[in-house]
């Protein structure tokens, strides 16, 4: 997955304004307790990061 496509992602689920709020700020289990910030920059893949924020979540199948 491209990075333009998880944001993308992000920002259809989160909206525009808070999706880099939400990716700043939320630490989550499923990113080894990382945010999905410090998850990319520690080289997670956004494929990875994704599913961690589906997981963490709980999003619906169909937004995955």
């Amino acid at each position: 997955m491209r990075l333009t496509v998880f944001w993308q992602r992000m920002a259809d689920y989160f909206g525009e304004a808070y999706a880099d709020s939400f990716a700043r700020d939320h630490v989550m289990s499923e990113l080894g307790g990382r945010t999905v910030h410090e998850a990319l920059v520690s080289g997670w893949s956004a494929k990875d990061v994704w599913r961690g924020v589906c997981a963490a979540m709980d999003i619906p199948a169909e937004k995955r």
